[in-house]
């Protein structure tokens, strides 16, 4: 693995273990990837409640409640969406923090305004935190999903440092 999740994971862990903070997830384009480096710590059920994987748009409005009206405005990639996948999964899971990922890991379904490795990664937090971040990733479908997961991972570790 090009990109050292384990270590990313155990520093999120540390830092959610020392706060007594809890996270969840919603994730489409990491079809997972992302609760599994959080689980991947031993002792991680302290502090992970759970996630969702909301491949379709279907599920994200069914599971997450995700507006069709953003869908069909903004599409399934886009920051509006990161921001409601992040705020349905913290509000149903009551969890501290909740992250979100939405892009296109490629090699198809970009278009020219969304290219491949566009994503868009999502931090919803208690008192109203939210925060999208928006990157382009370069590689291969692999490395687009494990990028998304360490970036998700970072933007949560650079909240919990304040």
């Amino acid at each position: 693995m090009p990109l050292d999740l384990l270590a990313l994971s155990k520093r999120v862990g540390a830092a959610l273990t020392a706060s007594g903070r809890t996270i969840c997830a919603a994730e489409s384009c990491t079809g997972g990837l992302l609760l599994s480096a959080l689980t991947d710590m031993a002792g991680s059920s302290a502090y992970v409640l759970g996630g969702f994987v909301t491949y379709s748009n279907a599920a994200k409005m069914q599971l997450l409640g995700v507006r069709e009206a953003t869908l069909l405005e903004h599409g399934a990639v886009s920051r509006h969406i990161a921001a409601e996948m992040a705020r349905g999964a913290q509000e149903i899971f009551v969890s501290d923090f909740a992250l979100s990922v939405t892009g296109i890991a490629g090699p198809g379904g970009a278009t020219a305004d969304k290219p491949v490795g566009l994503t868009y990664i999502g931090l919803a937090g208690r008192g109203g935190l939210l925060k999208v971040e928006r990157r382009i990733w370069s590689g291969d479908r692999i490395e687009n999903k494990q990028l998304s997961v360490a970036a998700a991972l970072n933007l949560l570790l650079r909240e919990l440092a304040g």
